[in-house]
Order: C-alpha cells, then structure tokens, then sequence
C-alpha cells in the first residue's frame, strides 16, 4: 500500500490532476490486477449476506416504499428487484435504491471501523444494477466489486466524515462510482471525473443517525447508490466534475471536513498548511484485498454492540436473579460510549417508545435485552411489545457508559490483532457483589470464537429468509451465486431471489 497526502491547495497552484487523490482513486480502478481466490470467496459471501438481510427486511415499510419508487422506472433489459419475478427490471438506478434500502434496513450486513465507520457492503446494490443492465459477466461484477471494497475500505482507514457530523456515504458513492467503473471497463480520466461528481453529490450530515432516527438511515446508502449510477452515466457522455474535489480550496476537506477545522481555530489563510489526510491505496499490480478486512454482523444491531451482546449471553449465565441488579457499567471506547451510549446525551436512546431504528443505536437497550433472553432476534428483540416491558425498562435504564482510554486506543489501532469493539461490563448487584467480564470482539468476528465462513453466512441467509421463500429458490440462488465466477454476460438475474407468490407487500401510492 502507498500512502497519499492530502492537502488544501489554492486554486491558482493549479494542482496537476496526478496529484489529486480521485485521480489516483482511479488509477487502483483502472488496474486490471488478478482478483485473489479469497476475495473473490469473501465478495460471494457478502453477495449472500445481502440477500439475506434484504429478504429478512423486505416488507418493511421504508423497503416497501422503495420498492414502490424503483417498479414505477420499468426497463426492459434493465436490473432485478429483491423479491420480485425476474421478468420485472427497472432502470439500475432505481434497483440500486430499492435494493440499497432493503441492504440496509436490518443493519445486519459487514461492516469495516477505523477512522471513520461504513458498511462496504452498501458497494453491492449499485455495481451488481449495472452489471446485469450492461448484461455483464460474473467476472466483472467480482472485479467491480473488489474496487468498489478496496477503495471505499481506504477512504475509511484515513478520513474521519463523523468529527464533522458528516453522514459516512461521502466515503460510499465515490467508491460506488469506481467500483462501476472498473465493471464497465471505463477508462481512468470517466472515473476520475465519476468519483468526484459522486463526491460533490453525496455529502450529507448526520443528523440522520441523531435524535428521531428515520428511514433515512436505510434510504442514505441506496441514495448513494442511486448518485453513484447517474455520475457515472454522466460522464460516460462526457460530462466532467467540479475540481479538484478533495483539495480544492473550495472543497469538501477545505471548507466541510479538516480544512474547516483549521480553518476555524487558526484563520482561513493557514488552511493551506497542514497535511490532513495520509490515505493508503494500492499500488500498481498490487491486489485489491481490503474485503478481506471488513466483517459482517450476526446479530441485528449496530456493529459496537456485536461484541456486547455475545458478552451479555455469557455473563447472564453467571447472574442468578437479574432483578437483583443494582447498576451496570460498560466501560468502552469513545465511539461506543458517544455514539450509541449514555454519552450521547439522547434521551430518545433509553426511551420504550423509541423506534427500532433508534433502538438498535442504543447499547444500554439492546445490552438489557441480550441479557435478559440469551439471544437476539431481528425482529423480536424489537418489537414494541418487548421494549415496553418493564422488568426490560428497569434493568435498562441501570445502565450506563463510560469511555475508557485504552478501549479507545484499541478501537483506533492499526494492528488487526489489537482492533477491538466491545468493553469490559462490570454488574453491581444488590448486596454489594461484582461481576466483571470483558470482550473485545464479536464471536462471528475473524478474530473472534466463532469466525463466519461460508457455512455461517449460507446458515444466515437460510435463516433470515425462512418462510419467505421456497427452499428450492434458497437452493436455487445460493448455487447461483456459488458459481459466480463462471456466469456469463447476461446471467447475473440469477443472483435476485424472489419471494413466494403473494409474498410482497405493495407500497402506498406516489408520484412515480
């Protein structure tokens, strides 16, 4: 990997387009690099794991309406749609939207943390749209995808979006665009210009993930997607971009992420000082691997609590009576604690009545439930009913954070061995006695007890889509997609599953 400072520069320095980071983003696009055995595995897995969360969500009502959207942009030739009969497409981008937000909806699907946080597997929706509306092959889709892991995995190692209350798919559509790119064979200048209107268009706040969490939260990747497909088409026809991008002195860094930073405390004029980024991107014929250091979810909730729930199971069977519970402290990192903890100062996080979408963002809810039932469900551990309870009300609303330094810095670290997301919880019961016990990864993590292979995420996939499909489609899709390496151009419907006749939901009337 080569490490590429990113600066601010002034318009006039008329910085040569070599020197700018979605030029050189391009470039690792561009590379006709052999795609390695277990990447190309783990994009198969992933390409499971999304079907999988997708049909466990898809009558969900933000899934529903974008489904909706998305039939209302009939294309012959066009791509499929998650549960509908394969002789139904739509225009890639609105597949890309509809699909995106039934991905989405669950929150179960990978994840990759480091500077910044994502859902790589938010790559999918879009690049698998347009290849089965190019009528590509297996193969291209497996090299598109692994640019679109490899570049979006990059940003997230280097560029924290969240410090500046910045929504994570400003790292996503430029990735997206790439990824499209590098599917269609399209030359370096198209996705250069791609990445950068896929950038410009796609930097949004988080407000999404802050008070009264919406749909929006599943909508935003599939909104990226959508983004992603137009930029692109766009400048296939020849359009060009606002930039540069990245350092421009009216760009995103300068005047939305770092720049405005330093800006803020020591003047606009020293904006063009620091080195704010140093972002880690292949080099020429080196393999595109990141996929491989990103994870996916067991459970339905928001990564930092993966770990936190297969700790709760453990420390359950240690407590006798849970009503004897006086406090619970988790000690974590600072992420956990401000974002899906006590530290976030939302009040809405530790409220019954709160929507899933917030639920599955609070780590003192979802931490009682895991220890009050020994297992999570997608749906049960959700349900109003069950967040209502008030023994559940009880022991959640005796817990709390804390931020703890050296989970902070483990968080942080660039050692794949040391990066962990969970904490160490210490119950204090009624008569005075203490429980401690700590967990740093997730079973299902590749560092964890239970690492996820191909048997766990085709055991995932059966599960979530029980009842909702046939098992001969099960078997049908997951052979397909086995095979993906060897479907030819104008196979890639096979990777839709459809549900049983009567199975889907129809949206409430719109404009489309």
């Amino acid at each position: 990997m080569i490490k590429h400072p990113v600066k601010v520069h002034p318009s006039k320095a008329l910085l040569k387009r070599e020197d700018q980071l979605a030029w050189k983003m391009a470039a690792v696009a561009t590379d006709k690099v052999a795609v390695e055995k277990p990447v190309q595995e783990m994009i198969i897995n992933r390409i499971i794991d999304n079907a999988a969360v997708a049909i466990a969500a898809i009558n969900r009502r933000p899934v529903v309406s974008a489904r909706g959207m998305a039939l209302g942009h009939a294309k012959k030739g066009g791509a499929t749609v998650f549960g509908v009969k394969p002789g139904t497409t739509v225009s890639p981008e609105w597949a890309a939207w509809a699909n995106g937000t039934a991905v989405r909806e669950l929150d179960m699907h990978d994840t990759f943390l480091a500077a910044d946080y994502s859902h790589p597997g938010d790559n999918i929706p879009p690049i698998l749209a347009v290849a089965q509306t190019m009528e590509r092959s297996g193969r291209d889709l497996i090299r598109g995808l692994a640019t679109g892991y490899e570049l979006h995995i990059d940003l997230v190692r280097a560029i924290c979006l969240h410090e500046h209350r910045v929504d994570h798919i400003a790292h996503l559509c430029p990735a997206q665009a790439a990824g499209i790119g590098t599917l269609l064979g399209l030359k370096q200048e198209v996705i250069f210009q791609a990445i950068q209107q896929a950038l410009h268009t796609s930097v949004t706040f988080r407000q999404s993930r802050k008070g009264e969490i919406s749909s929006w939260k599943a909508y935003a990747p599939a909104h990226a997607g959508k983004l992603a497909v137009e930029a692109v088409d766009r400048c296939m026809r020849g359009e060009g971009a606002p930039s540069p991008i990245y350092e421009g002195e009216d760009s995103v860094i300068a005047w939305v992420l770092s720049g405005r930073t330093q800006a803020d405390s020591k003047g606009r004029s020293t904006v063009y000082d620091p080195t704010y980024y140093e972002v880690p991107l292949p080099g020429a014929g080196e393999p595109k691997r990141a996929i491989l250091d990103s994870y996916t979810k067991e459970h339905s909730a928001e990564y930092q609590s993966q770990a936190l729930i297969d700790l709760a199971f453990r420390m359950r069977e240690t407590i006798g009576n849970l009503e004897a519970i006086k406090t619970i402290t988790i000690h974590t990192s600072h992420h956990t604690h401000y974002v899906i903890g006590t530290g976030a100062n939302d009040p809405q996080k530790m409220d019954p009545k709160a929507s899933r979408e917030t639920l599955d963002h609070s780590i003192m809810y979802i931490f009682a439930v895991a220890l009050q039932d020994g297992r999570w469900h997608h749906v049960d551990s959700y349900a109003p009913k069950r967040a209502g309870r008030a023994d559940t009300v009880r022991l959640w609303h005796k817990i709390e954070t804390r931020e703890d330094p050296e989970w902070t810095r483990k968080y942080h670290s660039r050692d794949p061995d040391e990066l962990a997301f969970g904490g160490r919880v210490e119950i204090t019961m009624n008569d005075g006695s203490v429980i401690v016990d700590e967990l740093g990864v997730a079973n299902a993590h590749p560092n964890g007890a239970r690492p996820f292979g191909r048997a766990e995420y085709i055991h995932k996939f059966r599960t979530l889509t029980e009842g909702a499909v046939t098992a001969r489609e099960a078997n049908r899709f997951l052979e397909a997609v086995q095979d993906l390496p060897r479907l030819k151009a104008g196979e890639l419907s096979a990777l839709n599953v459809v549900l049983t006749a009567g199975g889907l939901l129809d949206a409430k009337p719109g404009i489309f």
